[in-house]
Protein backbone atom coordinates (compact mmCIF):
# COMPACT_ATOMS: atom_id res chain seq x y z
CA UNK A 1 0.00 0.00 0.00
CA UNK A 2 1.26 3.48 -0.86
CA UNK A 3 0.70 6.04 1.84
CA UNK A 4 1.06 9.78 1.71
CA UNK A 5 4.31 11.09 3.10
CA UNK A 6 4.23 12.57 6.61
CA UNK A 7 2.80 16.07 6.55
CA UNK A 8 4.47 19.28 7.53
CA UNK A 9 2.28 21.14 10.01
CA UNK A 10 1.69 23.87 7.43
CA UNK A 11 0.54 21.49 4.66
CA UNK A 12 -3.16 21.62 3.97
CA UNK A 13 -5.15 18.49 3.19
CA UNK A 14 -8.63 17.37 2.19
CA UNK A 15 -10.22 15.95 5.34
CA UNK A 16 -13.53 14.51 6.46
CA UNK A 17 -14.95 14.58 9.98
CA UNK A 18 -17.79 12.30 11.04
CA UNK A 19 -19.60 13.04 14.31
CA UNK A 20 -20.24 16.58 15.54
CA UNK A 21 -20.99 16.02 19.21
CA UNK A 22 -19.53 17.94 22.14
CA UNK A 23 -16.05 16.70 21.20
CA UNK A 24 -16.26 16.40 17.42
CA UNK A 25 -17.78 19.84 16.82
CA UNK A 26 -14.77 21.79 18.16
CA UNK A 27 -12.21 19.22 16.91
CA UNK A 28 -13.48 19.57 13.34
CA UNK A 29 -13.44 23.32 13.81
CA UNK A 30 -9.75 23.33 14.70
CA UNK A 31 -8.99 21.39 11.52
CA UNK A 32 -10.84 23.99 9.44
CA UNK A 33 -9.08 26.85 11.21
CA UNK A 34 -5.73 25.18 10.48
CA UNK A 35 -6.46 25.68 6.78
CA UNK A 36 -7.58 22.20 5.77
CA UNK A 37 -10.56 21.55 3.53
CA UNK A 38 -13.07 19.85 5.83
CA UNK A 39 -16.21 17.94 4.84
CA UNK A 40 -18.45 17.00 7.77
CA UNK A 41 -21.20 14.48 8.38
CA UNK A 42 -23.48 13.99 11.36
CA UNK A 43 -26.54 11.78 11.73
CA UNK A 44 -28.50 14.85 12.89
CA UNK A 45 -28.21 17.18 9.90
CA UNK A 46 -29.04 20.24 12.00
CA UNK A 47 -25.63 19.90 13.66
CA UNK A 48 -23.99 19.92 10.23
CA UNK A 49 -25.75 23.18 9.40
CA UNK A 50 -24.80 24.71 12.76
CA UNK A 51 -21.17 23.69 12.28
CA UNK A 52 -21.05 25.04 8.72
CA UNK A 53 -22.53 28.35 9.89
CA UNK A 54 -19.99 28.60 12.72
CA UNK A 55 -17.09 27.96 10.33
CA UNK A 56 -18.29 29.63 7.14
CA UNK A 57 -15.10 31.69 6.90
CA UNK A 58 -13.16 28.51 6.06
CA UNK A 59 -13.12 25.86 3.33
CA UNK A 60 -15.92 23.73 4.79
CA UNK A 61 -18.67 21.55 3.34
CA UNK A 62 -21.40 19.17 4.48
CA UNK A 63 -22.25 15.72 3.17
CA UNK A 64 -25.36 13.54 3.26
CA UNK A 65 -23.56 10.31 4.21
CA UNK A 66 -20.23 9.15 5.64
CA UNK A 67 -19.28 7.74 2.22
CA UNK A 68 -19.88 11.10 0.53
CA UNK A 69 -17.98 12.95 3.25
CA UNK A 70 -15.02 10.62 2.81
CA UNK A 71 -14.87 10.92 -0.99
CA UNK A 72 -11.42 12.19 -2.05
CA UNK A 73 -10.34 12.76 1.59
CA UNK A 74 -6.74 12.09 2.58
CA UNK A 75 -7.74 11.49 6.20
CA UNK A 76 -11.19 10.69 7.60
CA UNK A 77 -11.72 11.45 11.30
CA UNK A 78 -14.58 9.97 13.32
CA UNK A 79 -15.81 10.74 16.82
CA UNK A 80 -18.97 8.81 17.70
CA UNK A 81 -20.56 7.08 20.68
CA UNK A 82 -19.69 3.39 20.79
CA UNK A 83 -18.68 0.25 18.87
CA UNK A 84 -21.99 -0.02 17.03
CA UNK A 85 -21.99 3.63 15.98
CA UNK A 86 -18.41 3.38 14.76
CA UNK A 87 -19.11 0.32 12.63
CA UNK A 88 -22.21 2.01 11.23
CA UNK A 89 -20.37 5.13 10.05
CA UNK A 90 -17.30 3.33 8.70
CA UNK A 91 -18.52 0.07 7.17
CA UNK A 92 -21.36 -0.78 4.82
CA UNK A 93 -22.67 0.76 1.59
CA UNK A 94 -22.92 4.29 2.97
CA UNK A 95 -19.97 3.99 5.37
CA UNK A 96 -16.82 6.06 5.06
CA UNK A 97 -14.73 3.10 3.91
CA UNK A 98 -16.89 2.85 0.79
CA UNK A 99 -16.05 6.41 -0.20
CA UNK A 100 -12.37 6.52 0.74
CA UNK A 101 -9.64 6.44 -1.90
CA UNK A 102 -6.89 3.83 -1.81
CA UNK A 103 -4.13 4.60 0.67
CA UNK A 104 -6.18 7.07 2.71
CA UNK A 105 -6.46 6.81 6.48
CA UNK A 106 -9.39 6.57 8.87
CA UNK A 107 -8.74 7.90 12.38
CA UNK A 108 -11.21 7.04 15.13
CA UNK A 109 -11.32 9.38 18.13
CA UNK A 110 -14.25 7.56 19.75
CA UNK A 111 -13.77 5.54 22.93
CA UNK A 112 -14.56 1.97 21.91
CA UNK A 113 -13.43 -1.57 22.58
CA UNK A 114 -10.02 -2.72 21.42
CA UNK A 115 -11.81 -5.51 19.56
CA UNK A 116 -13.77 -3.17 17.27
CA UNK A 117 -10.56 -1.19 16.64
CA UNK A 118 -8.83 -4.35 15.45
CA UNK A 119 -11.87 -5.35 13.38
CA UNK A 120 -12.03 -1.95 11.67
CA UNK A 121 -8.28 -2.07 11.05
CA UNK A 122 -8.60 -5.47 9.39
CA UNK A 123 -11.60 -4.31 7.36
CA UNK A 124 -9.73 -1.20 6.23
CA UNK A 125 -6.74 -3.29 5.15
CA UNK A 126 -9.02 -5.49 3.02
CA UNK A 127 -10.11 -2.33 1.20
CA UNK A 128 -6.62 -0.88 0.68
CA UNK A 129 -7.00 1.64 3.53
CA UNK A 130 -5.40 2.33 6.91
CA UNK A 131 -7.09 2.68 10.28
CA UNK A 132 -5.78 4.32 13.46
CA UNK A 133 -7.63 3.98 16.78
CA UNK A 134 -7.03 7.29 18.53
CA UNK A 135 -9.17 7.93 21.63
CA UNK A 136 -8.67 11.25 23.36
CA UNK A 137 -8.39 12.62 26.88
CA UNK A 138 -9.01 16.18 27.99
CA UNK A 139 -12.77 16.43 27.85
CA UNK A 140 -14.94 19.08 26.26
CA UNK A 141 -12.67 21.90 27.43
CA UNK A 142 -9.65 20.17 25.91
CA UNK A 143 -11.46 19.81 22.59
CA UNK A 144 -12.59 23.44 22.61
CA UNK A 145 -9.11 24.72 23.49
CA UNK A 146 -7.29 22.37 21.11
CA UNK A 147 -5.22 20.69 23.84
CA UNK A 148 -6.38 17.07 23.78
CA UNK A 149 -4.11 14.13 24.50
CA UNK A 150 -4.44 11.49 21.77
CA UNK A 151 -3.42 7.82 22.26
CA UNK A 152 -3.02 5.93 19.01
CA UNK A 153 -2.83 2.35 17.83
CA UNK A 154 -1.99 1.28 14.28
CA UNK A 155 0.61 1.30 11.54
CA UNK A 156 3.64 3.49 12.32
CA UNK A 157 3.81 5.10 8.87
CA UNK A 158 0.10 5.89 8.84
CA UNK A 159 0.48 7.39 12.31
CA UNK A 160 3.29 9.68 11.17
CA UNK A 161 1.07 10.84 8.32
CA UNK A 162 -1.86 11.82 10.52
CA UNK A 163 0.03 13.14 13.54
CA UNK A 164 0.69 16.70 12.29
CA UNK A 165 -2.92 17.00 11.15
CA UNK A 166 -4.29 15.88 14.52
CA UNK A 167 -2.03 18.36 16.30
CA UNK A 168 -4.54 21.02 15.23
CA UNK A 169 -6.68 20.01 18.22
CA UNK A 170 -4.08 18.34 20.44
CA UNK A 171 -1.13 19.01 22.70
CA UNK A 172 0.18 15.44 22.37
CA UNK A 173 -0.42 12.71 19.77
CA UNK A 174 1.40 9.48 20.64
CA UNK A 175 1.51 6.03 19.04
CA UNK A 176 1.12 3.38 21.74
CA UNK A 177 1.51 0.29 19.54
CA UNK A 178 -0.44 -1.85 17.10
CA UNK A 179 -4.18 -1.63 16.44
CA UNK A 180 -6.14 -1.55 19.70
CA UNK A 181 -3.29 -0.10 21.76
CA UNK A 182 -4.84 3.36 21.72
CA UNK A 183 -8.11 2.06 23.13
CA UNK A 184 -6.33 -0.04 25.75
CA UNK A 185 -4.38 3.04 26.85
CA UNK A 186 -7.64 5.00 27.15
CA UNK A 187 -8.96 2.24 29.43
CA UNK A 188 -5.95 2.73 31.71
CA UNK A 189 -6.73 6.46 31.67
CA UNK A 190 -10.34 5.88 32.75
CA UNK A 191 -9.35 3.45 35.52
CA UNK A 192 -7.01 6.08 36.94
CA UNK A 193 -9.57 8.90 36.66
CA UNK A 194 -12.26 6.86 38.43
CA UNK A 195 -9.97 6.12 41.38
CA UNK A 196 -8.66 9.68 41.60
CA UNK A 197 -12.14 11.19 41.64
CA UNK A 198 -13.37 8.82 44.35
CA UNK A 199 -10.35 9.60 46.52
CA UNK A 200 -10.78 13.33 45.92
CA UNK A 201 -14.48 13.06 46.82
CA UNK A 202 -13.69 11.27 50.06
CA UNK A 203 -11.02 13.81 50.93
CA UNK A 204 -13.40 16.73 50.36
CA UNK A 205 -16.17 15.07 52.38
CA UNK A 206 -13.72 14.31 55.21
CA UNK A 207 -12.49 17.91 55.23
CA UNK A 208 -16.05 19.24 55.31
CA UNK A 209 -16.93 17.12 58.34
CA UNK A 210 -13.72 18.26 60.02
CA UNK A 211 -14.81 21.88 59.63
CA UNK A 212 -11.91 22.90 57.39
CA UNK A 213 -11.89 25.63 54.76
CA UNK A 214 -12.00 23.28 51.77
CA UNK A 215 -10.78 25.76 49.18
CA UNK A 216 -7.78 26.51 51.37
CA UNK A 217 -7.16 22.80 51.88
CA UNK A 218 -7.18 22.20 48.14
CA UNK A 219 -4.90 25.17 47.56
CA UNK A 220 -2.37 23.77 50.02
CA UNK A 221 -2.42 20.08 49.14
CA UNK A 222 -2.37 20.76 45.40
CA UNK A 223 1.18 22.03 45.94
CA UNK A 224 2.27 18.65 47.31
CA UNK A 225 2.20 14.95 46.50
CA UNK A 226 -1.62 14.79 46.31
CA UNK A 227 -1.70 17.09 43.29
CA UNK A 228 -3.55 15.87 40.18
CA UNK A 229 -5.35 17.28 37.15
CA UNK A 230 -8.64 16.38 38.77
CA UNK A 231 -7.75 18.28 41.93
CA UNK A 232 -6.58 21.33 40.00
CA UNK A 233 -9.56 21.43 37.64
CA UNK A 234 -12.43 19.86 39.57
CA UNK A 235 -11.65 20.17 43.28
CA UNK A 236 -13.08 23.64 43.87
CA UNK A 237 -16.04 23.05 41.56
CA UNK A 238 -16.84 19.90 43.55
CA UNK A 239 -16.82 21.99 46.72
CA UNK A 240 -19.13 24.51 45.02
CA UNK A 241 -21.49 21.79 43.76
CA UNK A 242 -20.99 22.50 40.06
CA UNK A 243 -21.15 19.43 37.79
CA UNK A 244 -21.75 20.68 34.25
CA UNK A 245 -18.37 20.17 32.59
CA UNK A 246 -19.22 17.92 29.66
CA UNK A 247 -17.97 14.40 30.42
CA UNK A 248 -21.08 12.80 31.85
CA UNK A 249 -21.56 9.92 34.27
CA UNK A 250 -23.34 7.98 31.49
CA UNK A 251 -20.24 8.21 29.32
CA UNK A 252 -17.91 7.17 32.11
CA UNK A 253 -20.01 4.10 32.85
CA UNK A 254 -19.92 3.20 29.15
CA UNK A 255 -16.12 3.48 29.21
CA UNK A 256 -15.80 1.47 32.41
CA UNK A 257 -17.95 -1.24 30.85
CA UNK A 258 -15.24 -1.57 28.18
CA UNK A 259 -12.64 -1.81 30.94
CA UNK A 260 -14.50 -4.67 32.61
CA UNK A 261 -14.89 -6.57 29.34
CA UNK A 262 -11.17 -6.30 28.68
CA UNK A 263 -10.27 -7.16 32.29
CA UNK A 264 -12.37 -10.30 32.09
CA UNK A 265 -10.44 -11.27 28.98
CA UNK A 266 -6.93 -10.48 30.24
CA UNK A 267 -7.37 -11.33 33.92
CA UNK A 268 -6.61 -7.86 35.30
CA UNK A 269 -7.84 -7.04 38.81
CA UNK A 270 -10.00 -3.88 38.81
CA UNK A 271 -11.82 -4.20 42.14
CA UNK A 272 -11.67 -0.50 43.06
CA UNK A 273 -12.84 0.50 39.59
CA UNK A 274 -15.83 -1.84 39.89
CA UNK A 275 -16.73 -0.26 43.21
CA UNK A 276 -16.53 3.24 41.77
CA UNK A 277 -18.70 2.12 38.86
CA UNK A 278 -21.34 1.09 41.42
CA UNK A 279 -21.13 4.58 42.92
CA UNK A 280 -21.70 6.07 39.46
CA UNK A 281 -24.79 3.86 39.12
CA UNK A 282 -26.08 5.44 42.35
CA UNK A 283 -25.54 8.87 40.82
CA UNK A 284 -27.54 7.80 37.77
CA UNK A 285 -30.33 6.46 39.98
CA UNK A 286 -30.75 9.84 41.63
CA UNK A 287 -30.95 11.71 38.34
CA UNK A 288 -27.30 12.58 37.74
CA UNK A 289 -26.76 10.72 34.47
CA UNK A 290 -25.63 13.90 32.71
CA UNK A 291 -23.64 15.32 35.61
CA UNK A 292 -19.89 15.51 35.28
CA UNK A 293 -17.91 12.57 36.64
CA UNK A 294 -16.77 14.68 39.60
CA UNK A 295 -20.34 14.38 40.94
CA UNK A 296 -19.16 11.34 42.93
CA UNK A 297 -18.81 13.75 45.82
CA UNK A 298 -22.61 14.16 46.04
CA UNK A 299 -22.91 10.67 47.46
CA UNK A 300 -20.95 11.74 50.55
CA UNK A 301 -22.57 15.05 51.45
Amino acid sequence: MTLATPLATSEHRHLAFIGLGVMGFPMAGHLAKAGHRVVVYNRDATKVQAWLEAHKAYDVHGAASPALAAKDADVVFACVGNDEALQAVLDGQQGAFAGMKAGSIAVDHSTTSADIARQMSARAAQMGLEFIDAPVSGGQAGAQNGVLTVMCGGDAQAFETIKPVAMAFSRAVTRMGASGAGQLTKMVNQICIAGLLQALSEGIAFGARAGLDLNQVLEVISKGAAQSWQMENRGKTMVAGHFDFGFAVDLMRKDLGLVFQEAQRNGAVVDITKRVDEFYREIQDKGGSRWDTSSLVTRLS
